[in-house]
């Protein structure tokens, strides 16, 4: 497996944009943000995350890994490869929201050095294009967590 920045059309890797998000009018918001990383295993992208600047900070924006390839150390790769692109561009901190619902991706964050920042209440609506009904492990998508990890800036 290889990853690396993605420079290609972000069209290409809407279906993994679209499994990170519900909403696509949010992911029409943002697909072209930032940058994007990609793991690709013989030529097949197999996974993708996207970082974007944040008020002093970066934002792991989107994350997505294929189905059959997940718990295979995809994610992992790719959150460690964007820390690491991170901390020699000179950011100290990354962010990441994720429903409170869904309590996979929190342990995920969380092992990968991830803390508790805040709770954004009401987060997933109609009005943010969320259909209404969207439950995850048996919790409604309601509520969105901040969390974020201190980078250590490499100071050569």
């Amino acid at each position: 497996m290889v990853i690396g920045l993605w420079g290609g059309d972000r069209e290409v890797l809407r279906g993994l944009f679209r499994d990170a998000d519900d909403s696509a009018a949010e992911v029409d918001r943002y697909l072209t943000s930032g940058e994007v990383f990609v793991a690709e295993d013989n030529g097949l992208v197999v996974g993708h995350l996207q970082v974007v600047d944040a008020d002093g900070a970066v934002e792991l924006k989107s994350m997505a890994v294929l189905a059959e390839r997940r718990g295979t150390g995809v994610g992992r790769a790719l959150v460690e490869a964007a820390v690491e692109h991170c901390r020699r561009g000179g950011v100290s901190r990354m962010v990441v929201a994720t429903a409170t619902a869904d309590v996979g991706n929190l342990r995920f964050y969380q092992r990968l050095g991830f803390r508790m920042l805040r709770v954004e209440r009401d987060a997933f609506t109609a009005a943010s294009g969320y259909p209404d009904g969207i439950v995850i492990d048996g919790v409604p998508l309601r509520d969105r967590i901040w969390l974020d990890r201190e980078l250590v800036v490499d100071a050569s």
